[in-house]
């Protein structure tokens, strides 16, 4: 914010004149001692004696090496992207992606804001025993980073900033769009993202509704002295390809068990609608925002309280009537 306002030069000048000071005798600037290097090729993994190959689920490991698997700059290395639901992980696969990466990425992994890990420096013959690896912890999915790949902060689980269950929510879309069966290339390309708040925390880098193809916010709907759990839809956002864009928000305040509906509806009305060859984004901008809102105008009305409606009064797994309770966030702390 300050270059931006004063300009690199003035920042220069302002540190300049700090040195000037006579505290700066009592401190070592010095960077011996502190700079960490490390040479990653030298690191990684030497050839393994032999290597699996392919046999009757050659298919479902090539639509994992299409998805998952990309070229590394380095001849005859890939990075493997692991796909981690909701960016959960048990003890035991912990333990177990760590021998992975012992064995077959010379130690080398890195988290993504997409809340997934990359195993990087794995050798080229070595992809498939590593997913024949990743499957046996239950996470050899295919499609890091596709329309599946549903991604939330922690929302109401762990962070009291957070106005609604955005995970609960996660796992309710990721199971609609896994029933919708999917299989059109174009619609595997939109990114999906949910914030239990509307703050977006940079702390967790994670929910990022604002950017995302089709993002949500967690906001909440009076409905005479009840409350009915809401998400508040951007639609068009983008990060991709060094562009970094908000989308529209929408006027239209979902109530959450409709919001797996309402995903449903922009998804089916983007594939009826769209020209030839036409990406979600430039779809969405040529229809407009009153377009998407069209189509979902029934599901935002709030819903009179009553026996058959009840569990729209109850969030995302929650077991009890949904109440708005704000207090410190993970990122205050």
């Amino acid at each position: 914010m300050f270059v931006d306002k004063y300009g690199i030069d003035e920042l220069r000048r302002q540190v300049e004149d700090e040195l000037e000071g006579e505290w700066v005798a009592e401190r070592d600037f010095s960077i011996d001692g502190r700079i960490f290097d490390h040479d990653e090729r030298e690191g990684a993994p030497a050839p393994l004696d032999s290597y699996g190959s392919p046999n009757g689920d050659a298919s479902e490991f090539e639509r994992f090496g299409a998805a998952n698997v990309a070229e590394q700059k380095q001849d005859g290395f890939v990075a493997v992207e692991v796909k981690v639901t909701r960016g959960d992980l048990s003890p035991e696969q912990l333990r177990g992606l760590a021998e992975i990466t012992r064995i077959y990425s010379g130690g080398y992994a890195r988290t993504t804001v997409q809340q997934n890990l990359v195993l990087r420096w794995v050798r080229e013959e070595a992809v498939y025993d590593v997913w024949r690896a990743l499957a046996e912890l239950g996470l050899g999915e295919t499609g890091s980073r596709e329309i599946e790949d549903v991604v939330s902060c922690p929302g109401t689980d762990s962070c009291k900033l957070g106005i609604t269950s955005s995970m609960g929510l996660n796992q309710a879309l990721q199971e609609r769009l896994e029933e919708m069966r999917i299989e059109d290339p174009l619609t595997k390309r939109i990114h999906i993202k949910m914030s239990g708040c509307p703050n977006g925390c940079s702390q967790h880098h994670i929910g990022q509704h604002h950017i995302a193809n089709i993002g949500f916010y967690g906001a909440s709907i009076k409905v005479g002295d009840k409350t009915v759990p809401a998400y508040v839809a951007h639609i068009g956002g983008t990060y991709e390809g060094g562009e970094v864009a908000y989308g529209t928000r929408l006027k239209v305040r979902l109530p959450a068990k409709r919001v797996p509906d309402a995903v449903e509806r922009w998804i089916r009305l983007y594939e009826a609608e769209r020209d030839e060859g036409e990406v979600f984004n430039d779809f969405a901008e040529r229809v407009g925002a009153p377009r998407f809102e069209a189509e979902v105008s029934d599901l935002a009305l709030p819903p009179e309280f009553s026996l058959e409606t009840m569990q729209m009064f109850i969030d995302w797994k929650a077991k009890v009537p949904f109440e708005v309770i704000r207090g410190e966030g993970e990122c205050a702390v």
